[in-house]
């Protein structure tokens, strides 16, 4: 490796080296060398329960971080939907790429979920989806299901499960869209906040990788992202809380539609708004999410606090 090229952190799965190459790709394009640096995380060895009870999200990003302050590392690729909503001190997202599509699949080889038998058995680890797929069907069997892609789709094809819930984006990125599945339309199953996104983390202060990684910025992501984000640490939810949403931005006008759901699906607390932005949209859209994640915290309370 070069002394002018930037070491990327990623953590070692199929799916964060394929994001890993995005950001490899347009340092390259922008005219700067890299190299890959896999570093395998907390998140990635604890596979026997869930993460709400191994030390949540963070765990997906704690060794990368680790490794951006000793200077191991120039740069950190995330999932954003797997950051948390404070970054530890001397850290900075610097930049959000293109947004990948930010829905959720249900791979199965039913016809919708509707068309599921009753009591059907699907996988997921995560406690949105499986709170809003027992508001839409109480009779599911929700199957905890940890690992890679690769590892939850040889579940599914086992017979362990009838389906199971993954992010559109990865399957996407690993070219596997052609996976059966049903999108589920984000006008009824919003996503988790900042899915299909992916952020670069550098050390705030280093000139030379926000230089090299500033260009690489989406504007119409990062205005949504800083929504969504901010949307989330209002909230201040444990990741034992199913929260969802999602921001557009279209360069003048941001849409958000956002919500907190019970555990077991019962009931749901949700909020939404448009509003043209100003001159500086990604300030403006952090405060209309703030605003929004703060005006929704009392009638969400019982589960934020659960």
């Amino acid at each position: 490796m070069s002394q002018s090229s930037l070491r990327i952190g990623t953590r070692a799965s199929r799916l964060a080296r394929a994001q890993a190459r995005l950001a490899e790709e347009a340092l390259r394009q922008a005219g700067t060398s890299s190299e890959i640096v896999p570093i395998r995380t907390s998140g990635d060895r604890i596979l026997d329960r869930p993460l709400a009870d191994a030390g949540g999200k963070g765990l997906f990003t704690k060794e990368l971080e680790e490794a951006l302050l000793e200077n191991r590392i120039d740069i950190a690729v995330h999932s954003m939907k797997d950051v948390p909503a404070v970054l530890p001190p001397g850290l900075v997202i610097a930049a959000v790429l293109p947004r990948e599509d930010p829905a959720d699949v249900l791979v199965t080889t039913a016809a919708s979920l509707d068309a599921l038998p009753r009591g059907a058995r699907i996988g997921t680890s995560s406690v949105r989806r499986r709170a809003q797929l027992l508001r839409a069907r109480p009779d599911l069997a929700c199957v905890l299901v940890r690992g890679n892609v690769e590892t939850r789709l040889a579940r599914l094809d086992s017979g362990e499960m009838e389906a199971v819930v993954l992010a559109r984006a990865g399957l996407k990125r690993l070219g596997l869209d052609g996976r059966a599945h049903v999108v589920l339309s984000t006008d009824e199953w919003l996503p988790s906040l900042g899915q299909g996104a992916v952020g670069i983390e550098i050390r705030a202060g280093d000139a030379r990788a926000l230089g090299a990684v500033c260009p690489l910025e989406d504007a119409s992501a990062c205005v949504a992202l800083a929504c969504e984000r901010a949307f989330q640490a209002a909230l201040d939810g444990s990741c034992r809380t199913p929260i969802a949403g999602l921001a557009t931005f279209d360069g003048r006008r941001l849409s958000f539609r956002g919500e907190v759901i019970a555990p077991d699906g019962s009931g749901t607390a949700a909020t939404g708004f448009a509003a043209d932005l100003g001159d500086d949209a990604k300030a403006a859209a952090a405060r209309a999410g703030h605003d929004a994640g703060m005006a929704l915290k009392p009638r969400a309370l019982p589960w934020l606090a659960a």
